[in-house]
């Protein structure tokens, strides 16, 4: 085994391969301005493309962290596309002559990253984001709610906020409501202005709003993603780490596939998918107790099974809750004893069995 830190991190990144290139990470050129210190710190440059599995930077900084000497807190990794502005490095990898590393930068802290995904659109995703974040919030801890539905942001409207977002010290600071955090593309372009972007632009939207936002502390961080499997997922991803997702779905067979669909991208990218929240469940008759399953039935304990996760509840459908939506009333505040209000709550506390409570950090990202 090397004798130095500097060559043993070096010989750890040199196992960390590239299946695009077929070629380690150190030897394609991917580290850059590695710096290593012999009492533990290490900061370097991670160059990844957007052809490059979004695995590798969990990859790298596991590799780096497992090393013999380093010391986590002091792993600083900024990644960056190669195609944009980037550091250059020349010269072998190791410490500074004078042994002192560059300035350290504080990584932003988050809560638990909780992503809220869908493979299809009309599920109630955003509604059940909103009420888990609220039954969180009401909870007493301390929840962000980020809109990364870029193109239909809806959660303005389901928290009844509509202004926009003052700016400190060059800092976008979140709104709040309901004892939630917000950050939305809804509160800073018009109600009617058309998102018709591509991929890059995305990118650049969501490590904005996760850099560029005064989040304060958090406990847990919920990311409101649109449908499918496309650009916001894999940004979200690739710019911080993830602790899980949870998938919506409704009982029918169409809704489970496609929610099928988005909880295997989510595997291929390193996130484990911790459980399926059921919407539009069955409709029970308060009056007479008769159950009426206008979309089916099982749907998401079936999808729940072939995942071998846990199927976290079902939310029924109940009259008046997509009003309530409309006016800025998350059903979880509104009608706290109602049946879908029930769910919910029921959903957020089998959530936090499941996740647990310990904050993580963000990789630095050269923007």
């Amino acid at each position: 085994m090397p004798d130095s830190l500097p060559a043993r991190v070096a010989a750890a990144l040199g196992r960390i391969r590239n299946p695009r290139l077929d070629n380690d990470v150190l030897s394609a050129g991917m580290v850059r301005d590695l710096t290593v210190t012999e009492d533990g710190k290490v900061s370097f440059t991670f160059l990844l493309s957007r052809e490059d599995p979004a695995t590798l930077v969990r990859e790298v900084r596991a590799a780096v962290r497992a090393v013999d000497g380093v010391k986590p807190a002091e792993l600083r990794i900024s990644v960056t596309d190669p195609g944009g502005p980037a550091k250059s490095s020349h010269g072998p990898p190791g410490p500074p002559p004078d042994g002192s590393g560059p300035a350290a930068v504080e990584p932003l802290v988050l809560g638990q990253i909780i992503a809220i995904s869908s493979g299809k659109g009309g599920v109630g995703k955003s509604s059940v984001s909103v009420n888990l974040a609220v039954a969180l919030a009401s909870q007493g801890y301390r929840v962000g709610l980020m809109d990364g539905d870029v193109y239909g942001p809806n959660i303005p409207r389901m928290f009844g906020v509509f202004e926009k977002p003052p700016v400190t010290q060059g800092r976008i600071q979140p709104l709040t409501a309901w004892g939630v955090r917000l950050m939305s593309l809804g509160f800073l372009v018009e109600r009617d202005a058309a998102a018709i972007w591509r991929g890059p632009i995305i990118m650049k939207i969501v490590n904005q709003f996760l850099r560029d936002v005064d989040w304060g502390p958090l406990d847990y961080f919920l990311v409101d993603l649109p449908p499918g499997t496309g650009d916001a997922q894999l940004s979200l991803v690739q710019s911080c780490q993830v602790r899980c997702a949870v998938i919506v779905t409704t009982p029918q067979e169409m809704a489970v596939g496609d929610a099928l669909r988005g909880a295997k991208m989510f595997e291929k990218v390193g996130v484990p998918v911790i459980g399926i929240v059921e919407n539009m469940s069955a409709w029970v008759d308060p009056a007479t107790g008769q159950r009426l399953e206008l979309f089916g039935a099982g749907g998401g304990q079936r999808l729940a099974d072939e995942l071998k996760v846990p199927l976290l509840g079902t939310v029924p459908l109940q009259p008046g809750m997509a009003n309530l939506a409309d006016q800025g009333k998350p059903i979880v505040a509104a009608e706290p004893e109602s049946p879908a209000a029930r769910s919910l709550v029921a959903i957020a506390a089998r959530l936090l069995k499941e996740v647990g409570t310990r904050t993580v950090q963000l990789p630095i990202l050269n923007n």
